[in-house]
């Protein structure tokens, strides 16, 4: 399995205490600290691009004036059919990307030739624990080495040159249902890195570790523990208050997986963290309400030490999966006639935030999306939002059509700022969700964990219904002005999660789409200047390098991530299948992608209904809390993932037990199911697949 026990409770609770070690001396050769805060112009050396992550770059050599002129350089078919979201990294003529499975290549960055491959061979059955695809955002540049985060948990140092492992640490304790999808960032000697898993029972951090031996150096727990217990750090005693019952047996999450930006000015690391768990708080707060922190919030903290600065709430007692993940952008912004040193945020719950970076102080916060429910506003002092009382379903006991939902009116597809025209790029989404309490949930063993009964959410056989639901969901580039707190210019999408931003001084924002394309638009005013196909839908968030005197352009294709795997396909206008790649681009270049490889259509065609009502409302149930995460809304699944209807296993009861029950595919990461279901309930969700397939079969489906 590649993992290694960690060494005794003892270094544990060291750890947690924020007992920070001696680092080993920063590097002075290779990629240093200097140069990463120094953004050299031609380089792309962390994954924001800088320590400020605003994703622009100074280079004009590609303009809104020669932009339509650019054509593909080259590019290199990837060998994991999976969703890619990772920036690419350049340094001293070397890209170095890591794909899904969190493999890490290296290519010659003018010609594409391929340098090194490494595969660290995370265990397939792993893809339980993880809510949305194999993914894995990135690497990690530091002296004379690339730093990769692990979908099991390790923490990965490898030599530039080569690709050969240097140390491999494991960051998650034993089993836990942990996993890493982010990108590592490099902070004064220390490689950071959380982890993903809130829907999974699991208990929040973020880690330091020493970037020469990977030792950890601090750890900073985001939820609190067995309040029984003594507390990692005076901030878990000030969260205790705001939790009630035995939250901490599930987890209480608060995971950091993604949105780590280190500010040399304030000398403290930013970081988001992901909601509580579960979802509903009547499992988690059962003595009564509370804040639940700090889940849901920005969270800042000593450089050096790991020890807590401030921290800021976007969202109490978080009920809707608003994760506060997504990417944190530091700035300078006249405000009022003064500059102020700011950090700005567009989290899921759709508000645009911007807090003073030494305190955390609220400056404002305006909403960056329409259709907001959950909430009227914020309180123009504390930010605090005013909920509506129909969005705490667990109180009215009745669904709640929330929006956004919990895919977010921003998810972690990064945004970008431009210093230029004072806008902040957001990619964000129109995708309402249903919200259900279950007043008969138990905790499980296998896969989510809400406390929610999502077979609430399912559409009905009903073309009318269907066609409406899929039309209203959408999504959107939006061009915000942070200072005004309003929206300067959008670009309609028919499809939410399009990938993350780019913007260039040559007034120039690049964005790829999910339905196959990718485009530059004027920054100043979003005019769509040039486009190209990439014959797969595009998650990642470009990146821009100058060689030789020539500017390149570089992004990821390749479709996958929480749409499609569990979201998206029942209400998806397109279907866009994974074809991964990287891409390159340069003006004047000439490269074409070889033709799309014919798509064979396939026709339903189940056996027959059988069973009672009571059996089909209970599979519905079973499949929809358990097996849509990776099978799809509705039992239609994505590109990526099998789609139940159309299993050899639907007619045949003993073979699907053996599959669902037994994991007798395990080792392609269908794992068990004994532990969460009977053989009965089992059988029950075969009937309502069955039956699903039929229905779908009626009304022309496929």
């Amino acid at each position: 399995m590649h993992r290694r026990i960690l060494a005794g409770l003892a270094v544990l609770a060291l750890a947690a205490c924020n007992t920070a070690k001696e680092p080993s001396p920063a590097a002075t050769s290779g990629v240093t600290d200097a140069m990463i805060a120094g953004a050299a112009e031609g380089e792309w050396l962390s994954y924001g691009r800088d320590y400020a992550e605003q994703r622009f770059s100074p280079l004009t050599q590609i303009s809104d004036a020669n932009v339509g002129q650019m054509g593909l350089a080259w590019f290199a078919d990837l060998d994991t059919a999976r969703g890619q979201e990772a920036t690419p990294l350049m340094h001293d003529g070397t890209l170095y990307i890591s794909t899904a499975w969190s493999m890490v290549k290296a290519f010659d960055a003018k010609t594409g030739a391929l340098k090194w491959s490494y595969d660290p061979q995370v265990p397939r059955a792993k893809l339980v624990d993880v809510c949305c695809d194999a993914v894995n955002r990135g690497v990690a540049l530091y002296g004379d080495k690339v730093y990769v985060g692990t979908l099991d948990g390790r923490l990965i140092a490898l030599d530039q040159k080569t690709g050969k492992v240097v140390w491999d640490k494991p960051t998650i304790p034993e089993g836990s249902k942990m996993a890493i999808t982010g990108a590592p960032r490099i902070v004064k000697g220390k490689v950071l890195i959380g982890s993903a898993g809130s829907e999974y029972f699991t208990r929040g951090y973020l880690a330091a570790f020493d970037a020469q031996t990977g030792d950890e150096a601090w750890r900073f727990y985001t939820v609190p523990g067995d309040p029984s217990k003594a507390q990692e750090g005076k901030h878990l005693d000030a969260a205790l208050k705001t939790w009630s019952g035995d939250f901490w047996k599930l987890g209480g999450g608060g995971t950091v997986w993604d949105s780590i930006t280190y500010d040399p000015v304030t000398n403290l690391v930013y970081f988001g963290t992901a909601n509580a768990e579960p979802w509903n708080p009547a499992y988690r707060n059962t003595g009564g309400a509370g804040d639940s922190l700090y889940t849901a919030s920005i969270v800042a903290v000593n450089a050096d030490t790991g020890e807590y600065a401030w921290h800021f709430q976007e969202t109490p007692e978080d009920r809707w999966d608003f994760d506060s993940n997504q990417q944190i952008t530091v700035a300078d912004l006249t405000i009022d006639g003064q500059v102020q040193h700011v950090i700005m945020h567009a989290p899921k719950n759709g508000f645009f935030y911007v807090l003073d970076a030494k305190t955390g102080k609220f400056i404002s916060g305006k909403p960056f999306v329409d259709g907001i429910n959950w909430a009227s506003g914020l309180d123009p002092v504390t930010g605090k939002p005013n909920v509506n009382p129909e969005a705490k379903y667990e109180i009215t006991g009745k669904p709640f059509v929330g929006s956004p939902g919990a895919v977010g009116a921003h998810s972690w597809t990064p945004m970008s700022f431009s210093p230029r025209t004072g806008l902040v790029y957001i990619p964000t989404n129109n995708t309402p969700q249903l919200y259900a309490p279950d007043p008969d949930w138990k905790p499980g063993t296998t896969g989510f964990q809400l406390g929610l009964d999502v077979s609430a959410g399912n559409l009905p056989p009903d073309k009318a219904v269907r066609a409406a639901t899929v039309e209203a969901i959408n999504g959107a580039l939006v061009a915000f002005d942070p200072v005004a707190g309003k929206v300067k210019w959008k670009v309609p999408y028919p499809m939410p999660t399009n990938g993350g931003t780019l913007a260039t001084a040559g007034n120039l924002v690049f964005q790829g789409t999910a339905t196959g394309e990718f485009n530059a638009y004027s920054a100043d005013a979003g005019k769509k200047l040039w486009s190209f196909g990439t014959q797969s839908g595009v998650l990642a968030a470009p990146m821009t390098y100058m060689i030789d005197g020539e500017q390149y352009v570089a992004v990821l294709a390749g479709w996958g991530g929480v749409w499609d795997v569990s979201a998206g396909a029942q209400v998806s206008k397109k279907i866009t299948p994974n074809i991964s790649r990287l891409l390159v681009f340069k003006i004047g270049a000439k490269g074409a992608l070889p033709a799309m490889p014919p798509s064979a259509k396939r026709v339903l065609d189940p056996p027959p209904t059988t069973g009672t009502e009571q059996q089909f409302a209970a599979g519905m149930k079973y499949y929809s809390n358990s097996c849509s995460v990776c099978h799809g809304s509705g039992a239609v699944a994505g590109a990526l993932n099998p789609d139940l209807r159309h299993s050899t296993a639907l007619g045949n009861p003993k073979l699907w037990q053996e599959i669902v029950h037994d994991g007798l595919l395990k080792d392609n990461g269908m794992v068990a199911w004994k532990g969460q279901f009977t053989p009965q309930q089992i059988e029950e969700i075969r009937l309502w697949v069955i039956k699903r397939a039929n229905e779908d079969k009626a009304l022309g489906g496929n």
